[in-house]
């Protein structure tokens, strides 16, 4: 068995009888299911993490994504 946390889940009382009619069917503990569906559904969902570099430098140039080029050039040179 892994790392497992327990917890409390309120079912609808019909969604709880499909569950366990599911878990019967597979021959798999109704708790094995719920932990599928929920890790299922954290990865469906799951937001891509912003680096924290991102937003931290102000350049105060209003000008910046349009002259990005310009402003550049000659960087890296000898």
């Amino acid at each position: 068995m892994s790392d497992y946390t327990k917890t409390t889940v309120y079912l609808e009382f019909g969604d709880y009888r499909r569950l366990r009619a599911l878990a019967r069917e597979q021959g798999r503990p109704a708790a094995e299911l719920v932990r599928e569906a929920v890790a299922e559904y954290a990865r469906r969902h799951r937001t891509h993490a912003v680096p924290a570099s991102i937003g931290r430098g102000q350049s105060g140039r209003g000008d910046l994504g349009e002259r990005a080029e310009d402003l550049l050039r000659g960087m890296g040179d000898g």
